[in-house]
């Protein structure tokens, strides 16, 4: 069945580039249409104007996936605090970070250390064709994302047939530990900042930049202010000039997410993503 949303033309939203920016793994562009799983949900949707048309999910799904119901005018006002993030807004003006459930998350990141989005892609469709449930969508059979219950038993070459490399035991690890604690995306999302990615990076594999990255897409802690090789650039040549030029430390990356938190605030997550998509291989669709 055909469902349609009429945005609010005070509350802008920009489906091409809130799909194609990184942050989420399971899109894909085919003509005018995205063709994405989301939570057992196979979804196709496309953008015309201020109208969203899509077929897989309900209109309340829709909203939650995409945070339609946030006020971004008011989140990027509260970011904007000079010309380098204010003509990233103005470019990318639009852009919502999505709602992506915990464990395929915190899951993804760890097939995303050391790589790039492409090869992350592979990776997480490989899992999910072999482990995940069928659904019957809109563009025929896909696949959900494995639960942690389906990816515990694996053995190591099971889940190295996927092509997860060094990646395969801290993913066998983080679905054991979640099969055994299904309510740790509860007790995580209770926890102060701080203390939430603390537990998140106890798990082996899981270290600051991927803690950050499932702290802000999959728990909407939006203080959460991740750290890539394009951040690290940005931040040093338009806010902490004596980083540049140089590799990225543990204490480096410490001082930018801090001076980051600082700067923009409560939103800062909203600055990263801004900033990273208006860098310019990010606005192209991926």
């Amino acid at each position: 069945m055909t469902t349609t949303i009429d945005l609010l033309p005070d509350q802008p939203f920009d489906l091409d580039l809130t799909l194609s920016c990184g942050q989420a793994f399971r899109w894909e562009k085919v003509g005018r249409w995205w063709q994405g799983v989301v939570d057992g949900r196979a979804i196709r949707i496309r953008q015309d104007a201020n109208r969203l048309t899509f077929f897989g999910a309900d209109t309340e799904f829709i909203r939650d996936y995409f945070r339609l119901d946030q006020d971004l005018p008011s989140i990027l006002s509260s970011i904007d605090r000079d010309p380098a993030i204010s003509a990233a807004i103005e470019e990318c003006r639009g852009l919502r970070l999505v709602t992506q459930p915990p464990w395929e998350c915190l899951a993804s990141y760890i097939c995303a250390t050391n790589t790039n989005i492409p090869a992350v892609k592979r990776r997480v469709a490989l899992m999910a064709e072999r482990y995940g449930e069928p659904i019957d969508g809109p563009f025929g059979t896909a696949y959900a994302f494995p639960e942690p219950d389906a990816l515990a038993p694996c053995t190591r070459a099971d889940l190295w047939e996927c092509k997860l490399g060094y990646r395969t035991d801290y993913l066998r690890e983080a679905a054991c530990f979640a099969s055994k604690n299904p309510n740790w995306a509860e007790r995580v999302a209770a926890l102060p900042f701080e203390e939430a990615r603390q537990a998140l990076m106890h798990l082996r594999g899981v270290g600051p930049k991927a803690a950050d990255c499932v702290l802000l897409f999959g728990f909407g802690f939006y203080e959460a202010f991740p750290v890539d090789v394009w951040i690290h650039r940005i931040v040093a040549e338009t806010y902490l000039p004596d980083l540049a030029g140089r590799k990225c430390t543990p204490a480096d990356y410490d001082r930018i997410r801090r001076f980051a938190q600082g700067y923009f605030g409560e939103y800062a997550g909203y600055a990263q993503e801004y900033l990273y998509c208006a860098r310019g291989p990010a606005r192209r669709v991926q």
